[in-house]
């Protein structure tokens, strides 16, 4: 409620792991507050985390370091990229994306320990607890997912319109989606025997879904909603993009774009188009940290 602490609730919406029951959370929580005054404040977090962080004092120091040499070097990339010749922008475009794609593979490593750690503790309690249902999903976690009800809708005027309990038939398909997803990360499920598609000399190619995470400075989150409702705007009436939509997480002032074209051409072809350069320039203004993209070819 940006009143500089966390009530029980507004805890258990950020911490809850799907693996913690509601009655081990609030154990945790008045752990946590020493002051026994139901809030806890930064001190009291600070205080109980950093009596934990072990090895992570290290990673957390270096990630720190890490940001603030990435954004001193995105405010001279800003300040030099135009002035620069052909084959200095191309070296600074390389150098980009390769700062990039360490950045993905560290996160793809964390993902998977995240993972494995939540797996072997589920088959550790293999116990009656119920586990806390997620209300804020962190990226690359997948168990417990739920509907974040903060998501941004492309065809808002001012893009604050949400999914609500109300509307009925989103929430059909969504429980739907919600069963499938639970049963297909069962370790027992079985899948049918391989089956070789052949595919016609006409038949369509694969479709390119992206996703892209963009943290936004909190003083230009105003401004970058006008420049990304320009750019959805744009790249929706392209004759290859299927369909744009857009969420925004509560916890933080972290954008996720989710991107469907008709295939990997239609996604290059959009890239070079004057609307999506001119987004991805002002984001340098509005980002803290570079853009994650993350692409995936479906048949």
């Amino acid at each position: 409620s940006d009143d500089g602490k966390l009530s029980f609730d507004e805890f258990k919406a950020y911490f809850a792991d799907g693996v913690l029951s509601g009655e081990e959370l609030h154990e945790l929580f008045h752990m946590i507050d020493t002051q026994n005054t139901d809030n806890l404040d930064t001190e009291e977090l600070c205080e109980y985390f950093s009596q934990h962080l072990g090895e992570y004092e290290n990673v957390l120091s270096v990630l720190e370091d890490l940001n603030i040499t990435i954004l001193k070097a995105m405010d001279k990339t800003k300040k030099d990229y135009q002035e620069a010749s052909n084959l200095e922008q191309f070296v600074t475009r390389f150098l980009l994306k390769e700062t990039l794609n360490q950045l993905q593979s560290l996160q793809s490593s964390l993902e998977c320990a995240m993972e494995t750690t939540e797996e072997q503790t589920r088959q550790e309690r293999q116990g009656p607890t119920k586990p806390e249902v997620l209300s804020i999903q962190w990226p690359g976690k997948r168990s417990a997912r739920r509907l974040q009800k903060n998501s941004l809708l492309p065809n808002s005027p001012h893009f604050n319109t949400g999914w609500t309990e109300e509307d009925s038939q989103w929430m059909t398909q969504i429980n739907r989606l919600q069963k499938l997803i639970d049963r297909l990360e069962k370790k027992d499920l079985k899948l049918e025997p391989f089956e070789e598609e052949v595919l016609d000399e006409n038949a369509k190619s694969h479709i390119m879904i992206v996703q892209r995470q963009m943290s936004v400075i909190e003083e230009e989150i105003e401004e970058f909603r006008l420049s990304l409702k320009q750019y959805v705007e744009s790249a929706s009436s392209q004759g290859g993009c299927l369909h744009v939509s857009i969420q925004k997480l509560p916890s933080d002032s972290r954008f996720i774009i989710y991107e469907f074209w008709e295939n990997s051409s239609a996604w290059n072809s959009h890239l070079q188009m004057n609307y999506s350069k001119t987004f991805q320039r002002n984001n340098v203004d509005f980002l803290e940290t570079p853009e994650l993209i993350t692409t995936m070819l479906v048949p």
